[in-house]
Order: structure tokens, then C-alpha cells, then sequence
């Protein structure tokens, strides 16, 4: 069984909305929705915002379902010039930003793993998937919802992704983040929680991100409408592709 998690139902309600043989378990106040997925066994959840909800429903999936592998998919804010809104990360390394432990630990280092980010699975069939669906992303997105948020040739990048506890809009902190995590090519508040859980119970982990905005002054698009007006969409065609 696949697990897919997203921080807000939005961001997954495509995925839902064609979920097949569909269960529903309440626990620890989420809603755990099982069922088949383009004939695939899948579990969906959202864990709502940040890292201690996104760590607690990803332990309870992998205790409860046992899944195969765990795949997050959501928004994030852009911390290169070079993205877009639109554009897609598809996860390489996760680093958790607000962790400083020094100077008995480096910074970004989590204590008693000594690591400081955690890797993502194989990335080869989720980046296949993800170019198949940008080669083809009109079937999916409505265009006129795309323009609304001048969505127009979204591209793929395989790289980094900073995780933590507060939601970036500040030009000063994104300089910040790009000084401290030159690799790291967006910002959100759930990715590298949900990897480490991964790690620590050895299940694969990977992760889509769908650039929302710039993570700066100007980072005040309605987040609830474009998870569901587009990145639901997004999720729902790199889904399709990576499970047929």
C-alpha cells in the first residue's frame, strides 16, 4: 500500500475525488481514506500544518497501514529567482532550518542521527512522471485557472527543500536561508519532518512540491485556491503517471 500525505485536504482533493472502494478511520483527529487509486491500494491523509502534525500522521500511517512507500505532495515557497510559480520540486534532500543545537552539535544537525538532512528515495520514476505530466499539464489544470496565477510553462527541478515551523514572507529571510542552504531550492513546514519519520522506520520517503509563490512580501496568494484549483491537479496527474 502507497501512503500519500499533504499538509491540507486541498492539496489532495483531485486525488479523492477519484479514489475508488473508498474506507474511511478516524483517529488522533485525522481521517485516514483508503481505497484504490488507478488500481493501486493507496492510504490518503492530510496532516494539517508543520512538523509535529506532519510527524505524528506519518508514525501513525506506518504503523497502521504499513505502507510500501510515502509520498508527500503539497506547495512551497520559492527561495530561487529562477522558479516560478507552477514550477515542481521534486525533493533531494530535506534539511530541517530551525534546528540549531550548537555548539554541542553543528547547526542543522539532528542530534543522535548526525545527519543533517535526510535523502529521498529513488527519484527516477517520480521525475519521469512528473515530465510526462508537464509535457501534458493542460489535460489536468484548467487554463484559465493557471493564468489566474500566471501559470505558463512550468518546468521540473530535482533539489533541496528547507523545512520548518513558520511561514516565510520576509525578502531578509530568504536571503538568509539562500546564505545558510545554498542547495536548497524551496521553503515549506512539513517535508523534512515527514523524512525523518521515514528514516527512523526505514520506509521510502519522497516528496512533490508545487512552488505557490516567492516566499516574500508578496506571498499572499488564497493558498486554499490554489491547492485545490492547482496543485491538487498537479498531484493528481505526476500521481497517475507514477502508479500506471
Amino acid at each position: 500500500m502507497i501512503a500519500i500525505i499533504s499538509a491540507m485536504q486541498e492539496e489532495i482533493q483531485a486525488l479523492l475525488n477519484q479514489l475508488e472502494n473508498t474506507e474511511i478511520r478516524e483517529k488522533g483527529m485525522r481521517k485516514y481514506y483508503t481505497g484504490t487509486l488507478f488500481d493501486k491500494k493507496v492510504v490518503l491523509v492530510f496532516s494539517r500544518w508543520g512538523k509535529v502534525a506532519s510527524a505524528v500522521t506519518t508514525t501513525q500511517l506506518i504503523n497502521d497501514y504499513n505502507p510500501t512507500e510515502i509520498i508527500f505532495t503539497g506547495v512551497a515557497g520559492a527561495l530561487k529567482k529562477e522558479l516560478n510559480i507552477g514550477d515542481v520540486i521534486i525533493g533531494r534532500n530535506l534539511y530541517q532550518y530551525d534546528v540549531d543545537c550548537s555548539p554541542i552539535f553543528r547547526k542543522f544537525e539532528i542530534p543522535i542521527l548526525k545527519k543533517d538532512y535526510f535523502e529521498t528515495s529513488d527519484p527516477n520514476n517520480l521525475i519521469n512522471a512528473t515530465n510526462l505530466f508537464l509535457d501534458n499539464y493542460n489535460l489536468f489544470v484548467n487554463t484559465t485557472e493557471a493564468d489566474k496565477f500566471d501559470i505558463s510553462s512550468p518546468k521540473m527541478i530535482h533539489g533541496d527543500i528547507a523545512t520548518g515551523d513558520q511561514f516565510i514572507s520576509e525578502k531578509i529571510k530568504v536571503k538568509e536561508l539562500n546564505e545558510q542552504l545554498p542547495t536548497v531550492q524551496c521553503v515549506e513546514m512539513e517535508g523534512a519532518a515527514v523524512a525523518q519519520v521515514c528514516f527512523e522506520y526505514d520506509v521510502p520517503f519522497s516528496i512533490i512540491r508545487i512552488i505557490s509563490d516567492k516566499a516574500n512580501d508578496n506571498a499572499t496568494i488564497d493558498f486554499p485556491k490554489f491547492a485545490k484549483n492547482i496543485a491538487s491537479y498537479y498531484a493528481l496527474g505526476i500521481l497517475k503517471n507514477y502508479l500506471t
